[in-house]
């Protein structure tokens, strides 16, 4: 379950990038040079890198729910812009007026301009922090359709991002493949779409960047490719999807998956009133099944170990939800609460969000008030520790199979996911993502800026040195694993990951003094 691959030999692979704080830099943007002309994979590249804070050029227009249309059209000339921010009495955006809205819901219907610009503009336009990474927004866009996002940190608006403000990112092919996704008719289809999305993460790889935007990409497309195939699925068994709600586990549920990656899926139904709910198990499993099939062949391999939504045990009403997981919280050995440990990276992914959402409150306040529990998972983070050696640089394994090497999923990027899971659910923090989870709880904690800059970047460099060495396995013909020999590193890639396998130590001693281990 949850089986991710790299593969070892790529001497890049490593990075040189050291951990004092702030995201590795962009192997594009390292080498971009002043009036050097950018190809649109460059352009792209370096705009993924941005927060949305760092895309936005100019403080918001905006204006109250009851401002005439004509006052608005008159602000809209002065400020020289094409779209205007509508707030509700407390600052928070209420709406979005546009000049297509203009056309479209005031010219074409000769609407009066003294009417309130509520009635013609936009409701609940997307959000998304300041924090975001550009290719945040332009997904966004792709996904619901829209030309603009708002940009806000916390409950101040700091700007707008328009389709324009993304043209690079646009060019480099992603928002096309999300609308083609969206639009496809069939799993056929997806198949095909399927291996567009795996060149353009290998492209995005070889132009260099960050692991969290890359594997941000992947997830995101991997999620609208699979939202597809649960739609079509679902419409051709005539299932309503109100009725449940299909979540993602382990790294899919912590948008963390690399260029590799197996099936790790459940649902939630409603609790049904008036039947039981093998009743309704036994409806829904036949056309889980059909999705776990199409989910395969588009690149998705079967798990292991079964965790999917076609075996009963993982296809439960709300009320079994929370008993499998009051089980393993209340009454859980450490056995069991390690091998449950991918589901409390659950999220949503298609159908009643509802469903999980409510499902994740209780679960957060249940973990966060069960000291017992955490500690138990704190026990199993710590097992397993970073192979560094006291003669030597590494510890490595001496595994038949895989002799001299290091894994660098289970000793590697595990070590930061399940130190950030621990912390997370001691914090009362909902999130899923590990790069989430280590920066709310540490700005929970009061934890320096430089300290958790360090942590999120050293987790990056091993996840990225996964991808990039899964990359250059898969373009061998050869079956993509997660062992790196590490004398094959040169001295700086070694340096380097021997530093971030360091900063893997120093959050474990943290989380080890939190619980007295």
């Amino acid at each position: 379950m949850d089986v991710e691959h790299a593969s070892d030999g790529d001497p890049a692979a490593a990075g040189g990038d050291r951990f004092e704080g702030g995201s590795p830099a962009s192997g594009a943007a390292a080498q971009d040079l002043p009036g050097q002309e950018l190809t649109a994979a460059h352009q792209a590249q370096l705009l993924m890198a941005r927060r949305l804070d760092q895309v936005v050029h100019r403080a918001p227009v905006t204006c109250a729910l009851v401002t005439p249309i004509h006052d608005v059209l008159d602000t809209l000339q002065r400020e020289s812009v094409g779209s205007m921010v509508v707030t509700y009495p407390d600052g928070k955006p209420a709406g979005i007026f546009t000049l297509r809205d203009l056309l479209t819901r005031v010219a074409v219907p000769a609407r009066s301009n003294l009417d309130p610009i509520r009635a013609v503009m936009t409701p609940e336009p997307i959000t998304l922090p300041a924090h975001a990474f550009a290719v945040e927004a332009a997904l966004a866009m792709a996904r619901h359709g829209v030309h603009h996002i708002v940009v806000v940190d916390g409950n101040r608006i700091i700007g707008l991002v328009s389709e324009k403000d993304l043209f690079a990112l646009q060019q480099a092919g992603i928002t096309q493949i999300i609308i083609a996704l969206r639009e496809a008719a069939s799993v056929s289809d997806l198949v095909d779409l399927s291996r567009r999305i795996r060149g353009l993460a290998r492209n995005l790889v070889q132009q260099g960047g960050s692991a969290e935007n890359l594997t941000r990409i992947v997830a995101s497309l991997n999620d609208v490719l699979s939202q597809r195939i649960i739609e079509l699925e679902l419409a051709s068994a005539g299932v309503d999807a109100a009725s449940l709600c299909w979540i993602s586990l382990g790294s899919e549920g912590r948008q963390e998956q690399t260029l590799a990656t197996d099936q790790d899926n459940g649902i939630i139904f409603v609790d049904p009133a008036d039947r039981d709910a093998d009743a309704v198990r036994a409806m829904l499993l036949p056309v889980a099944r059909k999705i776990n099939e199409s989910l395969d062949a588009c690149g998705f391999p079967l798990c292991r170990g079964d965790v999917m939504a076609s075996n009963p045990r993982w296809c439960l009403s709300s009320s079994e939800w929370r008993e499998a997981f009051g089980r393993w919280i209340f009454y859980g050995n450490p056995d069991a609460v390690l091998n449950a440990t991918i589901f409390f990276d659950f999220r949503a992914l298609y159908g009643n969000a509802s469903l999980a959402e409510e499902l994740r409150h209780w679960l957060t306040v249940a973990a966060a008030d069960n000291r017992r529990f955490l500690r138990y998972l704190a026990e199993d983070a710590l097992l397993n520790r970073p192979p560094l050696g006291l003669l030597r640089d590494f510890t490595v394994s001496n595994d038949a199979a895989h002799p001299h090497t290091i894994d660098l999923k289970v000793n590697g990027a595990t070590l930061f996911i399940d130190a950030a899971r621990v912390l997370a659910l001691t914090a009362g923090i909902k999130a899923t993502n590990t790069v989430r989870r280590i920066n709310d709880w540490a700005e929970k904690a009061g934890i320096a800026t430089r300290e958790r800059e360090a942590w999120v970047s050293a987790f990056d460099h091993l996840q990225l040195a996964r991808i990039r060495h899964q990359q250059a396995q898969i373009a061998r013909g050869e079956e993509p694993d997660n062992h790196v020999n590490p004398d094959r590193l040169n001295r700086l890639d070694r340096r380097v990951l021997k530093e971030a396998l360091g900063l893997a130590k120093g959050l474990q001693t943290r989380l080890a003094l939190d619980y007295r281990l």
